[in-house]
């Protein structure tokens, strides 16, 4: 049974009780009240000790079909935040997965809607990964090329949400690398 973990002060509150059919309510809608539901889901999962499926909420809450002047994005800007936060605070046992691997593949293999906003996300969730928990290594059987910054930065500008691009390097020049385990 996972352990509970403290909530993500980057994430709306979650109810006691939820489940995936929050998400499966808005049907193929996935403006900006999915949005809220796929961040609220998020915490709800996180504060139940499920960080690789909170996780997951958060890429589904990135890939919402939002225009920026939405209300949902005043209050709850696009969770970069709380992604880092997640990968920094993830207890070593609980399990997370390999996240840098997760943004890896979904990144090279994105698809529409919305491909190149979607992908450029991705990527950029991924450059946390590699900033807050360099010790997950990549898919070596996985050929792709790992774009910099700078040009992750370039696309977000060019596909993402006024404003999306420069929130993204704020939170990524303030993540200092976790330690690396010790060995014994």
């Amino acid at each position: 049974m996972p352990r509970p973990l403290p909530p993500c002060p980057h994430l709306p509150p979650a109810p006691a009780a939820m489940d995936a059919r929050a998400l499966t309510a808005h049907g193929a809608d996935r403006g900006p009240g999915f949005y809220l539901t796929a961040l609220t889901y998020a915490q709800h999962l996180w504060q139940r000790g499920l960080a690789a499926r909170a996780l997951l909420n958060l890429d589904r809450a990135l890939g919402a079909d939002l225009r920026g002047d939405e209300a949902e994005l005043r209050d709850w800007p696009p969770p970069y935040e709380a992604m880092a936060w997640f990968l920094r605070h993830t207890p070593t046992d609980v399990f997370i997965g390999n996240p840098r691997v997760h943004f890896q593949h979904l990144a090279d293999r994105m698809n529409e809607p919305r491909r190149e906003q979607r992908r450029w996300r991705t990527w950029a969730c991924w450059a946390l990964t590699r900033a807050v928990r360099p010790e997950f290594p990549p898919d070596l059987k996985h050929r792709v090329v790992e774009p910099p910054p700078p040009l992750i930065a370039r696309k977000l500008a060019e596909h993402g949400l006024a404003g999306e691009s420069a929130l993204w390097r704020s939170v990524l020049d303030r993540q200092p690398a976790l330690p690396k385990p010790k060995r014994n």
